[in-house]
C-alpha cells in the first residue's frame, strides 16, 4: 500500500460513496489516498480546524478519513497527514471520532484522546443558517498529535 497526494475533489468522492455518517469535506490544506496497486482504498482530508478557537495557524485538523476496511489503512492516512504536518511546520494535528467509535486507528498513529465534548445541538445559528446532518447530539472525543515542540 502506497500514500499519494490526490485533489480534494477524488476525496470528496470517495467520502460521498464510502463514509458511513459524515457528507464531503468542503475545503482542505490537502487530501491523500492510500493504494493498493492503482486502486484507491483509503483518503485524508487536512484542514484548518472547524472550532475557530483552534484555529491559530499552527494546528491542522483531520477532518475526514475514509477507508474500504482495509486493516490498518486509517493509522497509515493518519500518519501521513502528521508526517506531512510536520514538514509544513504545524504544531499540533487534531481529529474527532463519535464516542462510541474505538479510536484505535488513532492510538496505533500515536494520537491521544485530550478531550470529550458534549453532544452539539447543531450547528444552526440565527446570523448563520445550517441545515442538520446526521451527526447533531452525538458526544465526541477530541484527539491529538504533537508533531512539532
Amino acid at each position: 500500500m502506497k500514500i499519494r497526494p490526490i485533489s480534494l475533489k477524488q476525496a470528496q468522492q470517495f467520502v460521498a460513496d464510502h463514509h458511513r455518517h459524515n457528507k464531503p469535506p468542503q475545503g482542505h490544506k490537502f487530501s491523500v489516498g492510500l493504494f493498493d496497486g492503482d486502486d484507491l482504498i483509503g483518503v485524508a482530508v487536512a484542514g484548518r480546524p472547524v472550532a475557530r478557537l483552534l484555529d491559530d495557524g499552527l494546528t491542522l485538523e483531520v477532518t475526514r478519513t475514509c477507508t474500504l476496511g482495509t486493516k490498518n489503512a486509517n493509522s497509515m492516512l493518519y500518519g501521513s497527514i502528521a508526517r506531512a504536518a510536520t514538514a509544513l511546520g504545524y504544531i499540533k494535528c487534531i481529529t474527532y471520532t463519535q464516542k462510541e467509535e474505538t479510536g484505535a486507528s488513532l492510538r496505533g498513529a500515536g494520537w491521544v484522546a485530550v478531550a470529550e465534548l458534549a453532544p452539539r445541538g447543531g450547528w444552526n445559528m440565527p446570523n448563520r443558517k445550517r441545515a442538520e446532518t446526521n451527526i447533531e447530539y452525538v458526544p465526541r472525543i477530541r484527539w491529538e498529535k504533537i508533531v512539532n515542540k
